[in-house]
């Protein structure tokens, strides 16, 4: 029986390409997605063309009920959950702290926190030998941002990625003696449509320069370092951050 993957935010970007990779290595695929169903069903069409099974789940991964939704959809779906990768983000238009609000800061805070909170709590409760399972990976999916800050533009996003980092810091140790690993991916600039979000769609290239590597990446290069912490070839790592960032 195929191993079960859960990718958040899994219709487009660094998400799709995600799951696509891990259909690749052999798992079935469940796509989450928060409001572009046609996208969502895309991605689960070709992994269904690859001989896997798939499943497209919406969920807004920061309200508490539709987490618990999703998870109830894949142990009807399913009956397991072997992997969690948690993708799902957003982020708003560039702005320097001092014009932010509280509403924004909240909104980024809900689905790029407290979501990927809710999300590894019911995946702990399927995965956990302490729950009568055979463990599991959970990825995060941070940020170079975390670290470097993004001063005029997206500290709130940067913020939130740095609690993300935190988590997994703090659950990889809560969790290793019960047979889960958590570790963490911190992409750089990579070409993905949430630069279109923050309104600066060629923000890869404006950037891409000042870069060791000078280029942008691609969503399949940041896809292979989650696949590679997913897999038992990174049997010995937990706790651990892949920096895939050009450099950054």
């Amino acid at each position: 029986m195929n191993k079960v993957a859960l990718v958040t935010g899994g219709g487009r970007g660094i998400g799709a390409a995600t799951a696509l990779r891990l259909a690749k290595d052999g798992y079935n695929i469940v796509v989450n997605y928060v409001s572009n169903l046609e996208a969502a069903q895309k991605v689960a069409q070709q992994v269904l063309a690859m001989g896997n099974q798939a499943w497209v789940v919406q969920a807004d991964v920061g309200v508490e009920s539709d987490v618990k939704r999703m998870y109830q959809e894949i142990d009807i779906n399913c009956g397991r959950l072997d992997v969690l990768v948690n993708n799902a983000g957003i982020l708003f238009t560039q702005s320097p702290v001092v014009s932010l609000n509280a509403e924004r800061i909240n909104k980024v805070l809900q689905t790029n926190v407290t979501g990927p909170f809710l999300c590894c709590i019911e995946a702990i409760k399927r995965m956990s030998t302490e729950y009568g399972h055979e463990g599991g990976v959970i990825v995060n999916v941070s940020s170079a941002a975390s670290r470097i800050g993004a001063p005029n533009e997206y500290v709130d996003y940067a913020a939130s990625k740095g609690a993300l980092d935190t988590l997994t810091i703090g659950l990889s140790l809560e969790v290793a003696n019960q047979g889960i690993r958590v570790n963490c991916v911190r992409p750089g600039l990579i070409y993905t449509e949430m630069h279109a979000s923050g309104g600066e769609p060629a923000r890869v290239d404006r950037l891409k320069q000042n870069l060791p590597l000078q280029r942008g990446g691609q969503p399949e290069e940041v896809a292979a370092a989650i696949a590679f912490l997913v897999s038992d070839e990174s049997a010995y790592t937990t706790g651990a951050f892949l920096e895939v960032s050009g450099g950054r």
